[in-house]
C-alpha cells in the first residue's frame, strides 16, 4: 500500500506548476509585443524543430510538434511562402519532400531566441543578489525533477 503524498508537496507542485507557467507564458508573449504581426506559436514550433533536428518530412515534423499532418501542412505552407524554410527532395524517397530553414528562417529564429533571452536577463538584473542564489539553486533542481 502506498503512503499518502505529504499534502505540503501538493501546494509545492501547483506553485511551481503555476509559477513556470506564467513565465512561459510572459516569454511567449514577448513575440507579439516586439511585432504584432509575428508568427504563431505553432509556426515558431515547427521552425526550432526544424532547427534543433534539421531538415524533416511534413510526417515526421507532425508528430513531433504532435499535430495531423494536414495541419503541419498548412503551417509549412505559409513559412514556406515567408521564405522562412525551403523544400528539397528526399535523398533516398523521392515520393517525400523535405523541410529546411532558410537563412531569412535561422535569422528569424534567432531573433526571437535573443528577445526572450535579453528580456530575461533584463529580469534577473533587477534581482537581490540572495535571490538570484536562490534562482540559481533551484535551476539545478528543476531540472533534477525534469529528467527524473
Amino acid at each position: 500500500m502506498k503512503e499518502k503524498a505529504d499534502p505540503s508537496l501538493d501546494i509545492v507542485a501547483t506553485d511551481l506548476t503555476s509559477a513556470i507557467g506564467r513565465l512561459l507564458r510572459r516569454l511567449r508573449g514577448l513575440r507579439t509585443q516586439a511585432n504584432p504581426n509575428a508568427l504563431a506559436l505553432s509556426q515558431m514550433g515547427a521552425l526550432a524543430r526544424l532547427e534543433q533536428s534539421g531538415s524533416m518530412t511534413t510526417a515526421d515534423l507532425a508528430r513531433a510538434e504532435l499535430m495531423k499532418p494536414q495541419s503541419m501542412g498548412v503551417i509549412l505552407a505559409s513559412l514556406e511562402q515567408e521564405g522562412l524554410i525551403a523544400r528539397r527532395p528526399h535523398p533516398t524517397d523521392r515520393r517525400q519532400i523535405l523541410f529546411t530553414l532558410t537563412e531569412t528562417g535561422t535569422a528569424a529564429r534567432t531573433r526571437h531566441r535573443s528577445a526572450k533571452r535579453d528580456w530575461l536577463v533584463g529580469a534577473l538584473a533587477e534581482l537581490d543578489p540572495a535571490a538570484l542564489k536562490t534562482l540559481t539553486d533551484a535551476i539545478q533542481v528543476i531540472r533534477r525533477i525534469g529528467e527524473s
